[in-house]
């Protein structure tokens, strides 16, 4: 039910208090992957005004082929889908493609969050949200695909932590010269944390500095991506030999033989 989904009603027209759209030829291409077929409709109606341009597709499969063989700025896609559900639609996305996902939860669940931001999912949302939250999530996520990449090299010159180097020239990390198969997101992370060694990143610093965000939208997926990140370096938390976290303050990415 379409009342399952909103916390408030969908407008049909952008209100007084919405960003106005962008010009025709900016308009975004936005895949819907939700059973929902009022909700895709409503969604549809409420974004196209605000530049967005919604296809639905209403089961798993239709949504692998629609993402992989279409041209899209974001993907919105629900956890729960006929057919194959939204966290393996996900892991056969991020097989070939870096789209940006916005993921849907029903209940909210922590695991459904960790387990699809952990796959790849740029962000996700409960199914309680409001609209105007979708609009700022989905504005964020969209960033990065429709003006270029979040992070604009300062140099090409690769970055040599010990025995990890990231390439900013080829948008890659390796350690011991194996590559490390980063996430947008987590390479993002890596390069953002890179430029600052030896200096605390705090969590609004990287999401401002990952995302480009013009929205004061609470968000702590950061750690989740980290959390992935530091697996993908054989790091651990407890004993740091990458990133070292401060309290109450953000991530630090330190020298191997650092005390």
């Amino acid at each position: 039910m379409i009342a399952s989904a909103l916390s408030n009603p969908l407008p049909m027209n952008p209100s007084k208090g919405e960003p106005s759209a962008p010009s025709a030829s900016g308009t975004r291409r936005v895949l819907l992957v939700d059973d929902d077929k009022k909700l895709c409709r409503l969604l549809a109606e409420y974004l196209k005004p605000l530049g967005y341009a919604i296809v639905a597709a209403h089961n798993g499969p239709d949504g692998v082929e629609r993402a992989l063989t279409e041209s899209w700025h974001a993907v919105i896609l629900d956890v729960m889908l006929p057919g194959m559900d939204g966290i393996e639609v996900l892991r056969r996305i991020r097989v070939s493609s870096d789209v940006p996902v916005l993921m849907l939860t029903a209940r909210g669940e922590e695991t459904d969050r960790i387990v699809g931001l952990e796959i790849g999912a740029d962000d996700y949302l409960p199914k309680t949200f409001s609209s105007r939250e979708l609009l700022a999530r989905l504005r964020s996520v969209t960033r990065r695909s429709y003006r270029a990449p979040s992070i604009q090299p300062v140099s090409d010159a690769d970055i040599v932590v010990g025995k990890l180097r990231v390439v900013p020239s080829a948008r890659g990390a390796f350690l011991d010269e194996v590559p490390l198969g980063l996430t947008p997101v987590e390479y993002d992370l890596l390069l953002c944390l890179a430029r600052s060694c030896g200096r605390v990143k705090t969590r609004d610093q990287l999401l401002e500095e990952i995302r480009e965000r013009d929205y004061e939208v609470f968000d702590r997926s950061i750690d989740v991506h980290i959390s992935a990140l530091r697996k993908k370096l054989g790091d651990d938390a407890k004993n740091p030999r990458f990133i070292r976290t401060f309290r109450s303050a953000g991530y630090m990415l330190i020298h191997p033989e650092s005390p």
